[in-house]
């Protein structure tokens, strides 16, 4: 994530400010512009209430663009605080998305409360799915310990599921099937049998030398997703530790001794090489920050060598796409 500044004072703002605490100023958030700018009579989305929104409406009716992209939504005085939760994670998704000029025409999202009917989280060409539950904090650490997953959250749910909808973009429509298969495996392979052996069995104790994680060892459409999303959480975190100016320094830290974090993405992004090289040094150091402070490790996961291929690749095609149109909001 970027930093932001108030336009009027020069204060230090978050992304999901609509005021500044300094000098007052009414802000919101301008998709063309990818800032915070002054309100001066523009108009908030229509969910500033419901769903704590600060984006600035669009032309086309009374919601901004990033809540126009929910189909479907819960009633009234349904699951309110989930709802504005996996808004608030859908912001964020849909601004990293334009960052790295990945188009969102052709994607929806269907946010649904289990509490009324059954929803199962998924995708289906372009339609995301959300089972408002995992805003719930009880509900998704329990199925985390569950399933033995060392990492879940609302964000990555977003992040995961959208990367489905990019397989289809980036690699179905643009017939890159050959090199997919190279690096993750034949996706012809049947879907349902694989996701049946995954969920009936134990995970192969080597798994993480080729999987970013077990639930990416089902099948090479979840593998794929699994690595999209991967590529999100580090690029996002290393871009928001150069926004901030964070550094990562010192003898302790080797194979990286002096690495500076400065991740703030040139004009076409952060090589891949110069993403790992920066990446590596600052997971470690927030991994013990957060062990400091009781809590697990905040990137639990180990990037091996095939794991490194499969982001790269993913990188590629993610790069080669934001490069199509430089500039616009898609």
């Amino acid at each position: 994530m970027r930093s932001f500044t108030c336009p009027a004072c020069g204060n230090l703002l978050f992304f999901e400010n609509s005021s500044c605490l300094a000098c007052g100023t009414a802000v919101g958030y301008s998709r063309p512009d990818r800032a915070l700018v002054a309100l001066d009579g523009r108009r908030r989305c229509a969910n500033a209430a419901i769903a704590g929104c600060n984006w600035i409406a669009g032309d086309a009716g009374p919601l901004c663009d990033c809540c126009a992209l929910t189909r479907t939504r819960p009633a009234d005085g349904d699951a309110e605080e989930a709802f504005a939760r996996a808004e608030a994670a859908k912001r964020r998704l849909v601004h990293q998305l334009d960052d790295l000029g990945l188009p969102t025409d052709g994607v929806v999202f269907d946010l649904l409360s289990s509490e009324a009917e059954h929803v199962v989280t998924g995708h289906a060409s372009g339609v995301i799915t959300i089972d408002l539950a995992e805003g719930v904090d009880s509900h998704r650490e329990a199925v985390r310990a569950r399933l033995a997953e060392p990492y879940r959250t609302l964000l990555g749910h977003f992040r995961h599921e959208v990367g489905h909808w990019y397989w289809e973009v980036l690699v179905e429509r643009a017939g890159r099937h050959d090199g997919f298969r190279a690096v993750f495996g034949d996706e012809r392979a049947d879907y349902q049998e694989a996701l049946r052996e995954h969920y009936a069995g134990d995970p192969d104790p080597d798994w993480n030398r080729s999987y970013v994680s077990t639930y990416a060892a089902a099948h090479p459409w979840e593998d794929w997703a699994e690595t999209f999303a991967h590529l999100l959480h580090v690029r996002d975190t290393v871009q928001t530790a150069g926004a901030y100016g964070v550094l990562v320094a010192g003898r302790a830290i080797a194979p990286h001794p002096d690495a500076p974090v400065d991740a703030e993405p040139a004009e076409d992004g952060a090589g891949f090489d110069e993403l790992v090289d920066t990446w590596v040094p600052l997971s470690r150091a927030v991994n013990q920050l957060n062990r400091s402070m009781g809590k697990d490790d905040l990137y639990p996961f180990v990037l091996a060598p095939d794991v490194l291929a499969k982001l790269r690749f993913v990188d590629s095609l993610v790069a080669g796409a934001g490069r199509a149109e430089p500039g616009t909001v898609r």
